[in-house]
């Protein structure tokens, strides 16, 4: 009796998302620390005038990521906007399916790029072909919207920040393991091979995966009948009240509190992976890995963080411990010059990647069902549009104050962290006190 019980549970578990999503996430651990790698290798020769080689290998390094990323975020804007609208009407698992084709041959681009010695602008067709798939702008979108469908409206951050644990795990571990397999290689396999080739075949397994066991799961949100006699008292634990209509300044509100948040995310991450391969820091390929992989320690002490705090304080309250978390770690990465620095800096991220799910999650609530996909889809393209702001942006700093302080960037990054402190405070003063209800009983 226990071993079919046993075969059952984990049937269930094989059709949910989650083990699609850690699949992805080791490939792509994999994948970002091998291009990290690879580019820094092919910028090594590098030349500029007026400038020394160094700095000459950052400023190749950091083009080449700029025009990377920027075609990632023009691209997928029509795709994600078409599968979207695909997944509202019932195709759940399109924004699935056809980002993770994109995720494969990208891959398996990178892994031609190093076999055969490819010029490595052969990475921009492959960043074509994987914005045209629809990328993370539709796949993560649709990832949440299927956790958002498959989960009641009270659950709906905590289960959604689950599924940013289960990709933060995936992601350390991909990370501590990545800068390991980088390194092996024999005299035919150059290195990065082999780490490509696992990165390859775990995107591959996880295509299969979502095409023939994932299942799509809907929660009806209707109380039953009985639940309908209730009496509610103010209290510091969570409810939720169905809204009479959406209410489009909360919603604008909160688009603003995310775009500014991405703004310094992105734009300090967007710098950090070329900031640690220069002097003072200069870190190899294991290196590398291992600071990725504190970058991922922080979805385990978000979640913990959630879990532990969403009893005592709001949503609201969640995002705004969040984003000081994120602003006082990143002001403090202006000053690093040691590789202990750097880990000390990232300690003071522990709640840095509440706030997006949390957002995500208090946008679900003011929208119906049917238009979630949709509304988690235009917050990602917004996000999409913020980026070809601030890449650039981001980038030219960069370049212009490596003379006299190339951590610039980062206290920019708190500053924006701060500006979006204030949208979200505002709707934390509109929202309505909340309640917590308990049955009496019925005669």
């Amino acid at each position: 009796m226990v071993l079919p019980t046993l075969c059952q549970t984990a049937f269930i578990v094989l059709r949910q998302i989650e083990p699609i999503l850690v699949m992805e996430q080791l490939g792509s651990t994999l994948f970002d620390t091998a291009l990290q790698m690879v580019v820094r290798d092919r910028s090594a020769n590098a030349s500029y005038p007026d400038i020394s080689r160094e700095d000459s290998q950052q400023k190749a390094m950091s083009n080449f990521y700029m025009t990377y990323r920027l075609i990632i975020l023009v691209t997928p804007i029509l795709p994600a906007l078409l599968l979207a609208r695909l997944g509202d009407r019932g195709w759940r698992r399109a924004p699935i399916v056809v980002p993770l084709s994109g995720y494969l041959l990208s891959r398996l681009a990178l892994l031609l790029v190093v076999v055969f010695r490819l010029p490595l602008e052969v990475m921009f067709g492959a960043a074509a072909v994987f914005g045209l798939s629809g990328g993370f702008c539709a796949y993560w979108p649709g990832v949440m919207a299927l956790a958002s469908i498959g989960s009641t409206a009270t659950d709906r951050s905590k289960v959604m920040m689950r599924v940013e644990l289960l990709y933060g795990i995936a992601g350390l571990v991909g990370s501590l393991v990545s800068g390991h397999l980088f390194q092996l290689y024999s005299s035919s396999l150059d290195h990065g091979t082999i780490l490509l080739i696992v990165s390859t075949l775990l995107h591959l397994l996880s295509l299969i995966h979502s095409i023939v066991m994932l299942q799509v799961k809907q929660v009806p949100n209707r109380e039953p009948e009985e639940n309908r006699h209730l009496l509610y008292h103010t209290s510091r634990n969570d409810a939720v009240e169905v809204p009479a209509g959406i209410n489009l300044l909360n919603v604008a509100l909160l688009f603003a509190a995310a775009v500014l948040y991405d703004v310094a995310v992105g734009g300090a991450i967007e710098i950090l992976g070329v900031f640690v391969l220069k002097q003072p820091l200069s870190w190899s390929a294991t290196q590398v890995g291992y600071g990725n992989a504190a970058g991922f320690t922080i979805f385990l002490t978000s979640f913990l963080g959630v879990i532990m705090l969403r009893r005592y304080v709001s949503d609201v309250m969640l995002v705004l411990i969040g984003m000081v978390s994120f602003a006082t770690g990143i002001y403090f990465m202006s000053f690093v010059t040691a590789t202990y620095m750097f880990y000390l800096a990232r300690s003071l991220n522990l709640f840095a990647l509440i706030p997006m799910p949390t957002i995500r999650s208090l946008l679900s609530q003011q929208v119906p069902a049917s238009s979630c996909g949709t509304t988690l889809t235009c917050l990602q393209l917004a996000l999409k549009f913020a980026g070809l702001a601030y890449i650039p942006a981001f980038t030219k700093i960069y370049q212009r104050t490596l003379d006299w302080f190339p951590g610039f960037v980062f206290t920019l990054s708190s500053i924006f962290t701060v500006l979006g402190m204030i949208p979200i405070s505002i709707v934390g003063c509109r929202s309505p006190q909340r309640r917590q209800y308990e049955r009496i009983p019925v005669d």
